[in-house]
Parts: C-alpha cells; structure tokens; sequence
C-alpha cells in the first residue's frame, strides 16, 4: 500500500539516483535503451540545444521489454529522433545488448568499428537509473569523461498510468540493490550508500517493494 510513510521513502530513495550532473558540451550522447521513450526525447533535445554532435541509441530488448515489445529499444529511439529532425548521420544504432553493461560494451565496440573515439559522453537514462548508469559506465569505461542526466521529471511528474508508481518504487528499490551489490560482482565501481538511504530501501522492502529485487 501507497501511504504517506512509503512516499517519503520513495522520495529518498529517488533523490539518491539522481546525480544532478550539470551539463557542458561534450563529444557523444549516448541514451541507454529502456521501455520510456521519454528517455529519447531528452537525448533529442540534448542533440538539438548543441551539446553534443551525435547520438548513440543503444539497447535491444532488456529485462522490462522482452515479451512486450518486438522492435529493438534503440530501434524505437532511434526512430523517434528522426521523427524529430535529428539526422540519420548523426546516429549510431546498437540494437543488441539486454542490459546496462552491454550498452556500454557494445556501443564502445561500435565505436571503434566507425572509427570513433569520443572522449567525452553525456549518457541519458531513466531519472532512478542515473546513478547506476553511472557505476556502470565507469567500470567498462573509466578513462572516459561523463555526465549524466535523464528526462527532466520530479518524482510527482514521472509516475503514469504506463508507468504506475508503485512499478516505480520497485524498481527503484531493486536498482539500489544493485548498486549495493553488483561492485562485488564487477559490474559496477561502488557507490556510497548513506545509512539513512539503505535504511529507506529497507523499509520499502519489508512493504513488499521487492518486484524487482535479486533473489540470488
């Protein structure tokens, strides 16, 4: 249940994922595939406000769109910043990795493969995945300058009815486990997690925020 206690949790949880990055002009945006086509969006007005000259759309079907939808996430991304005037010289497309490691290691490779050494990435993701993004990238890429950033939404604006909230906190909670987790596992560089955040991640959990959480 949805109450006032779960929302301000929620809340804490959702303002530790943001990294509030400020952003400056850069030499490649890289927007990680998920089910928010929102995240498209913001790579598009990235493009068109000039801080960075190309896009690379990177996903296939991941954990949430497997089984939902046939058409690659980066596909789909791609598709709407043309629709949106964004050139098809500015995009890069990596249409197969299923997870955020992936993006990052297969986007590098197409990369190399274009003749392409960016030094410096904006990546644009879900706004409760940016400081996993983060982690993420710098453990496959840590040599790389990075910011990153995600649809400019509050906790309040970003839940709907495609995006019900409480699909949100599980996620959410199920990503701060990861970040928790996954530096043991090499999947990430670890990240401070203050007491009082995995405290909340806590609480959400024994609410049954657990959806999304690894069971292994």
């Amino acid at each position: 249940m949805i109450n006032d206690e779960v929302l301000e949790l929620a809340r804490k949880v959702w303002n530790y994922h943001q990294l509030n990055h400020i952003m400056v002009k850069s030499d490649c945006i890289l927007a990680l595939g998920s089910h928010d086509l929102r995240v498209a969006d913001r790579a598009c007005d990235l493009y068109e406000e000039g801080w960075a000259p190309f896009i690379v759309f990177s996903g296939g079907l991941g954990n949430l769109t497997q089984g939902i939808w046939t058409e690659p996430e980066a596909d789909k991304f791609a598709a709407i910043a043309m629709s949106r005037g964004v050139p098809a010289s500015a995009i890069l497309i990596e249409n197969k990795s299923t997870n955020t490691g992936e993006n990052i290691q297969f986007s590098k490779r197409l990369l190399v493969e274009n003749g392409l050494d960016p030094q410096s990435f904006i990546v644009v993701q879900k706004p409760y995945m940016e400081r996993r993004s983060y982690a993420t990238f710098k453990k496959h890429w840590p040599d790389k300058d990075l910011l990153v950033t995600s649809p400019q939404l509050s906790f309040d604006e970003y839940h709907n009815t495609e995006f019900p909230l409480e699909k949100v906190i599980h996620i959410m909670v199920g990503d701060l486990q990861r970040i928790k987790y996954y530096p043991d596992r090499g999947f990430q560089v670890p990240q401070p997690i203050p007491d009082d955040i995995w405290d909340a991640y806590q609480q959400l959990v024994e609410r049954g925020f657990d959806k999304h959480l690894m069971r292994d």
